[in-house]
């Protein structure tokens, strides 16, 4: 884009997304650069969660598992995921959360190649990922390794059963080529595993294409399925019926309302399910789902873009006279939905940011982040928000004692 195209105003008003910004209840007065963390309220989503509450359960009781489909609703909405995720009817399945979900894949990944002892993954991934490995190990004896993002590729060999990584980088935005990296890992007779919690909902995804093996994700960030959301797992079919699942419960079985006493794998995707569906999260998720499903992903990546593009030229002076430096790919189609800045106070200026009503977040031990969430974010409030961070910087407004205090949720 050159300087003329960045006009804020007019890409607003050209914006084929506009309208997805009134499907959500966004506070007035405040820009919302955290959506790649904790998405957006949609709108529709309190009358939902109050008919399943008010009418579902509070008339329906018991017999609502079966008259308003609850029972199918794992199912249901993982087969609406997989459309998002470029997988196949009775690939995904929506349940738990991403670090139980990455045990089970990391557990059945495993299990399809038992001659092999190592679980493979980056240094500075985000750390459930690295933690569902570690423990794997003190359970069961394989080895789980960790070794610099550059270097994943040539260290598979022999040894490894399967690769763990994120596509999109949660601190750098880095995104991966999903289908050249899973071809190099196959190549090596290990498995791939995809976490795509930074990647549903923000990049095209195409996991039939890519010929992935596993993957998993959140469906709080993008998917604006409200806080702790069920996350989902992608097992592609040619796995289905071989892949062990590690948490063998109820809802995994066969036939769960027999309840036989021995457990016998469901033939196909449920057999990744554990225990019995949370209803209420599933209901808040299926909304923000369904919303996903009207946009156009070429459409959101686009405006994705153009975002980061008015992002970070306005930026630049900043980081020319306040020292801010960015961080991850440089051009821009090859990050995902958010940008990333270093600063040696920036903890404290993210702080200061939030003063002003300017939610992004901070990532130690230097990063500021801030998500660019297209079906809400405009590209005006990316450049207030900038302006307002040259307010802050200028008036030094973001050295108080106040601001440096860490809080657990930053």
């Amino acid at each position: 884009m050159d300087a003329a195209q960045l006009d804020a105003p007019q890409l607003d008003a050209t914006d084929p997304l506009a309208a997805f910004r009134r499907r959500f209840a966004l506070p007035d007065g405040t820009i919302y650069l955290d959506g790649n963390s904790l998405g957006a309220l949609p709108a529709a989503t309190p009358a939902r969660l109050a008919e399943v509450v008010g009418r579902e359960w509070g008339e329906g009781l018991i017999a609502s598992w079966n008259d308003a489909a609850w029972v199918e609703a794992p199912r249901r909405i993982g087969d609406k995921i997989a459309r998002i995720v470029g997988a196949g009817e009775g690939e995904v399945v929506v349940c738990d959360s991403t670090s139980v979900n990455i045990f089970k894949a990391l557990a059945a990944a495993a299990s399809l190649r038992p001659d092999r002892t190592v679980l493979l993954s980056e240094t500075g991934n985000f750390p459930t990922d690295l933690y569902m490995m570690q423990g794997l190990s003190a359970l069961t004896g394989v080895e789980a390794k960790a070794v610099a993002p550059g270097d994943v590729l040539d260290a598979v060999d022999d040894d490894t059963a399967a690769v763990l990584l994120t596509q999109v980088h949660y601190k750098t935005g880095a995104m991966r080529d999903m289908a050249a990296v899973t071809a190099a890992i196959q190549a090596k007779g290990a498995v791939a595993i995809w976490d795509l919690s930074h990647s549903v909902g923000a990049v095209p995804l195409d996991l039939e294409g890519a010929n992935a093996d596993f993957a998993v994700g959140c469906g709080y960030k993008f998917l604006n399925g409200g806080p702790g959301a069920p996350a989902f797992i992608y097992v592609a079919k040619r796995h289905q019926h071989s892949a062990l699942p590690a948490l063998s419960g109820w809802f995994g079985h066969t036939a769960p309302f027999a309840f036989r006493d021995d457990y016998e794998a469901a033939p196909g995707i449920e057999r990744f399910l554990a225990g019995t569906p949370p209803v209420l999260g599933l209901a808040a998720l299926e909304v923000g789902v369904d919303l996903m499903l009207e946009a156009d992903m070429a459409g959101l990546r686009a405006k994705s873009l153009s975002l980061a593009t008015v992002f970070r030229e306005a930026m630049e002076p900043l980081c020319r006279e306040y020292g801010f430096a960015w961080v991850g790919p440089a051009d821009l189609a090859a990050r995902g939905s958010h940008v990333a800045y270093a600063h040696p106070e920036g903890y404290a200026i993210v702080q200061a940011l939030k003063a002003r009503r300017v939610v992004g977040d901070f990532r130690d031990p230097d990063i500021l982040r801030f998500g660019l969430t297209p079906l809400y974010t405009t590209h005006a409030e990316v450049a207030r928000a900038v302006d307002i961070l040259a307010d802050i910087m200028a008036a030094g407004a973001w050295d108080r004692s106040e601001y440096k205090v860490r809080s657990a949720v930053t």
